[in-house]
């Protein structure tokens, strides 16, 4: 980052009374623009391509709200679609994709992740970057292997994600060729967001917390750390927050061993935890979506649990979830306000 933001003191170990906050998911439908925009595209995935629809989705949230950083919106399924996987989203339905469940699938899938199908997120980057007010961080994405690879032998997502771990304990070697194409991959379009303009990224794990220990660092930790490693080693000094949601157990593993700048915390996280998980890495996260829907006391006393376990340390306020399309925006702003002091 060339002007230092809020989130870039944070990632260097700033502790600060009143955090910088964003929120998962802060683009979506629980805005009225957003809505609007959305009803301009065809599909969610041209949507997603399209780059100034989603820059100006990008931006909505920054317009409003003023949050310390914007997060790209695309899609972490946009990484299968790019190595030749048919993904499409039905409404209402969520995400539907080819599987990846054989090693004939395997070898139908590009070897390489085609950086041109995806040069639309790079454009997105570029036109976000221009138009955010300084001292507005930009954060790109991806989702982890465990969590792609779940829809990719899937074909769609599924609550207990047994598929995909059935198919890593049958055959193991074919799980673990599937993830590799998925680290790779991850590395060079985290490489090229970062080039485009993103000043921070994270990596969405949102089903690890389904797998046992063993599992969990063989699909999850490592992976992650090779992720981490091909991103520094391009770009050092970007950091990167892992979000192993359901985890807990696992935190203070994920940051210790993945060489990750910033964990993110689900809404299950005690706080006593990120608190002692704090004393090693800044953290972020974890108000509960459903006390933001229900706005009022609930809500002022929920975010002021959370500052005062850990707004003594580097802390990015943040959701323990995505925001859910529900919700209120005056919740937002009153949340907003909470955490700001005023």
């Amino acid at each position: 980052m060339t002007d230092e933001t809020a989130l870039q003191r944070v990632f260097r170990g700033q502790s600060n009374p009143r955090p910088p906050i964003w929120l998962m998911r802060q683009a979506g439908r629980y805005l009225p623009e957003y809505r609007a925009l959305r009803a301009k595209a065809p599909s969610f995935l041209d949507f997603c391509y399209d780059s100034d629809l989603a820059a100006e989705a990008t931006l909505q949230p920054i317009r409003r709200f003023g949050f310390d950083a914007a997060i790209l919106f695309t899609d972490i399924l946009v990484v299968p679609d790019a190595l030749g996987v048919k993904v499409g989203f039905e409404e209402g339905e969520g995400p539907r994709l080819a599987p990846v469940a054989t090693a004939e699938a395997l070898a139908a899938l590009r070897g390489e992740i085609d950086l041109d199908r995806l040069a639309p997120v790079f454009e997105t980057i570029r036109k976000v970057k221009a138009k955010l007010p300084g001292g507005t961080a930009l954060l790109g994405f991806c989702g982890a292997p465990w969590t792609v690879t779940s829809y990719m032998v899937a074909g769609r997502g599924v609550a207990d994600q047994a598929p995909a771990r059935l198919l890593a304990y049958r055959d193991p070697n074919l799980f673990q060729a599937l993830t590799d194409r998925l680290v790779d991959a991850s590395i060079v379009y985290l490489n090229a967001q970062i080039e485009a303009g993103a000043d921070a990224v994270q990596i969405f794990d949102s089903w690890a917390g389904i797998l046992p220990s063993g599992e969990f660092r063989k699909w999850c930790v490592a992976p992650l750390g090779r992720i981490v490693a091909g991103v520094k080693r391009l770009w050092p000094r970007i950091p990167i927050i892992a979000f192993p949601r359901g985890a807990n157990q696992h935190l203070h593993e994920v940051a210790r061993a993945t060489g990750a700048d910033a964990i993110g915390l689900d809404t299950s996280t005690d706080l006593a935890l990120a608190a002692d998980l704090q004393r090693l890495k800044p953290v972020q996260g974890n108000l509960d979506p459903l006390v933001l829907l229900a706005g009022g006391e609930a809500l002022d006393s929920a975010a002021d649990d959370i500052l005062a376990a850990l707004g003594g340390g580097p802390l990015i306020f943040n959701l323990g979830h995505g925001i859910l399309p529900q919700t209120p925006i005056a919740h937002v702003e009153r949340l907003i306000r909470r955490v700001r002091g005023f």
